[in-house]
């Protein structure tokens, strides 16, 4: 009886602690879908790619001798709550994430849950406060393509102040094609998701999660 107490009591908190992390959100103007069950890891991993408007782009510095070189820039993936999963930045060459991009293709890019406004009080390195780092090549898209239109309607959306950058600059628009995705969101260690499985998501509410959960401690 007592073990049955202590696991109600345990999800009850986690419960209450996700609650209290979405009121959070919502204080601090973030519009958020409801975070996925934490058992379905490519709805997560996707999740947080389309409720983040920035992250850590890390490239092989070409002006530190071979360095990693980690970067906070503005991306998204589609129109806000649409995500395709692909991340699009708006850069330019005057920065040097851009060029080391350019030199050389290899990049991650990482984010986390805790900027969303979802972790409640808990630390940034908590594992069930969930963060995903995407491996693969740095890519310039075509800006005649279909991919660029696309990828600049989701960052202009998102970032509405990138249509008043200087010209001058010569922004462009890149994008990072994945080839690995390592990501935590609760104990155990990162999940296993493949490319394929990260480009066609499944997605279940959180609120299944926590029934699911509720119902198989009330049989035990």
């Amino acid at each position: 009886m007592d073990k049955l107490r202590i696991s109600v009591f345990c999800l009850a908190l986690v419960y209450l602690g996700s609650w209290i992390g979405f009121a959070e959100a919502g204080r601090r103007g973030h519009l958020v879908q409801q975070k996925p069950d934490p058992k379905d890891a490519v709805a997560t991993a996707r999740w947080l790619v389309s409720q983040n408007n920035w992250g850590v782009l890390s490239t092989i510095s070409s002006e530190l001798g071979g360095a990693p070189f980690g970067n906070v820039v503005s991306f998204s993936d589609g129109l806000p709550n649409k995500g395709h999963g692909v991340p699009y930045f708006y850069l330019t060459t005057l920065d040097p994430t851009a060029r080391n991009g350019m030199k050389d293709a290899r990049s991650s890019f990482t984010v986390s849950e805790f900027p969303i406004g979802t972790c409640g009080k808990k630390d940034p390195e908590n594992p069930t406060c969930a963060k995903l780092t995407l491996t693969g090549k740095f890519k310039l898209v075509d800006v005649n393509s279909k991919e660029a239109s696309f990828a600049k309607d989701a960052l202009f959306a998102k970032h509405p102040e990138m249509k008043g950058w200087p010209k001058g600059h010569d922004f462009q628009i890149f994008k990072l094609e994945i080839e690995d995705i390592f990501l935590i969101d609760w104990f155990g260690g990162p999940k296993p998701i493949t490319v394929a499985q990260y480009l066609r998501p499944r997605i279940m509410p959180a609120s299944v999660f926590y029934r699911s959960q509720l119902a198989s401690v009330s049989v035990l």
